[in-house]
């Protein structure tokens, strides 16, 4: 069969929730009609649904079974609730229709046990992980493929939080569904707190906050370090920084040491072009990124003016709709997501322990 990029028409889904997270999966089917294509919304309610109609133009129902009657869509995106995402998942895949679920897929370890042996074996469920699909992360992931940094041995993540953070740590280290003893530690300090989701707080009174500071060891010398801090998402104050270390050399954020030959050692930036700026009249928008003169990354989504994370969930969309027409690979199956939610849990039951705690093999690992 032909992939969802190669036919003429849009990928199509439907969006059960109408939150902030389905705001992204809603927002960007405006922003690319002739890409993306969501053919209904699923809200609990009616009054919820007739906002959302007069919100968003489309359709809605009440049950997954109904938005997918009749008009039979690519997919069903479940952005709802941690609590309700399992009963949406279950819903679609009894009606034979692939799912990609927001993250986490279920709300604790058991959960995520009692869902896959639900609809694990049925290979319809995929797990919305956009981070390791940033522009930044694929530009880093890309000079690990290329063998820029040799093998990678240790992976540090000050970014983004939890199951996020634990995808863009296994996807850099290469490691798949191994146990890792985790040891985390929790500090607590104040901050200035000058901008939140919902913007501006105006407000530079240190308030207080905290930092969870985890250590992965895979094995094999493959380790991690989980950095997190209070608000990081937002809070400017605190940077992101990803650093890998490989054995010809290490990236830090945006910057490569690495050797070319037995007698050079060379230092090297990921470059950005960004459009729009300053004399540059192409409109804003992200055009790629290059490593020594060499384009590791290309936006495929330009002209929707989209932040980094738009872009990602834009591929995530257009990746499902490839895969389930047959035409490309599983965006980040089920499996991976509850591993990666898992790993994260764990820094919690270390904290509770105050010890290093050891994963074990679970259901999905299989």
């Amino acid at each position: 069969m032909t992939s969802a990029v190669e036919n003429a028409g849009p990928v199509r889904y439907v969006v059960a929730g109408n939150g902030w997270r389905a705001g992204f999966y809603l927002r960007l089917a405006r922003f690319f009609p002739e890409r993306l294509q969501v053919t209904a919304i699923v809200t609990p309610t009616a009054e919820l649904g007739a906002a959302a109609e007069e919100q968003w133009g489309v359709p809605t129902a009440r049950t997954v079974k109904d938005a997918i009657s009749g008009d039979r869509p690519d997919f069903v995106v479940a952005a709802v609730p941690w609590s309700v995402t399992p009963q949406m998942i279950r819903e679609a895949v009894a009606a034979d229709m692939p799912v990609l679920s927001e993250t986490p897929p279920a709300p604790d370890v058991p959960g995520m046990v009692e869902l896959w042996s639900q609809v694990g074996a049925s290979g319809l469920v995929q797990v919305a992980e956009q981070y390791p699909l940033y522009p930044g992360h694929a530009a880093r992931l890309q000079l690990i493929k290329n063998g820029v940094l040799g093998t990678v041995s240790n992976v540090q993540v000050a970014s983004t939080h939890q199951y996020h953070a634990m995808a863009l740590m296994r996807t850099m280290l290469g490691v798949g569904f191994e146990d890792a003893a985790v040891t985390a530690h929790h500090s607590e300090f104040t901050l200035a707190n000058p901008i939140a989701r919902d913007g501006w707080t105006m407000d530079l009174t240190p308030l207080p906050a905290w930092n969870l500071l985890s250590h992965f060891d895979f094995g094999d010398g493959r380790t991690g370090l989980y950095d997190f801090t209070d608000n990081q998402w937002h809070n400017e104050l605190r940077s992101n920084r990803i650093l890998v270390r490989g054995s010809l050399g290490e990236l830090v954020t945006d910057h490569v040491v690495h050797v070319r030959d037995e007698l050079t050692v060379l230092e090297s930036d990921l470059v950005r072009r960004q459009m729009g700026v300053d004399m540059n009249f192409e409109g804003f928008d992200l055009d790629h990124i290059t490593f020594e003169g060499d384009v590791v990354y290309r936006n495929a989504w330009q002209g929707g003016r989209l932040a980094d994370d738009e872009i990602a969930v834009a591929s995530v969309l257009e990746q499902m709709g490839a895969w389930v027409h047959d035409g490309g690979p599983a965006p980040y199956p089920l499996a991976d997501g509850c591993q990666d939610y898992m790993l994260a849990l764990a820094m919690d039951e270390s904290l509770a322990a105050g010890a290093t705690v050891r994963t074990t093999r679970q259901l999905w690992a299989s």
